[in-house]
């Protein structure tokens, strides 16, 4: 299984838990982003992701290969929806298996808050009043040092 995915298709959370269930696992933590209908503005429509292929998968990459040297993982799966989406839809998978709890929480969240700041990802949200991009948060940047230190 590769362990990184960019694509317009849905996804289903079940069958990529079952695909972290791997020999020695006895944790599997995982996150499924959602498109919120309040995202940076009130009454989205809908949201479009662009990446630039190649370089975003390189990118998540690097992200998985950092959190391999920080916690034994047996298993690392992210997931990353582009195109358009509608609010509800799936919009991002991550998954880690580990022989124990705390490396399998700890190394989803660390995958998570570098996918949020690091992964080359451009998202514009539509409204009823039109369309803008979305620009970098400061709580993403804050939650991202906690593992700088």
């Amino acid at each position: 299984m590769a362990d990184i995915t960019i694509t317009t298709d849905n996804f289903n959370a079940g069958d990529e838990i079952e695909a972290l269930r791997l020999a020695g696992v006895g944790a599997i933590v995982t996150f499924t982003g959602i498109v919120r209908d309040k995202a940076e503005h009130p009454d989205l429509t809908a949201m479009t992701l662009e990446h630039f292929p190649g370089m975003t998968e390189q990118e998540i990459q690097a992200i998985i290969d950092e959190a391999r040297t920080r916690w034994p993982l047996q298993g690392v799966r992210v997931i990353h929806r582009v195109g358009r989406l509608l609010p509800q839809e799936n919009i991002v998978f991550v998954g880690t298996a580990s022989a124990h709890r705390q490396a399998a929480f700890d190394s989803a969240s660390f995958i998570m808050d570098y996918l949020k700041t690091k992964a080359p990802f451009w998202k514009k949200e539509e409204t009823p009043a039109g369309a803008s991009w979305v620009e970098a948060r400061d709580c993403d940047d804050k939650a991202l040092e906690k593992w700088q230190g």
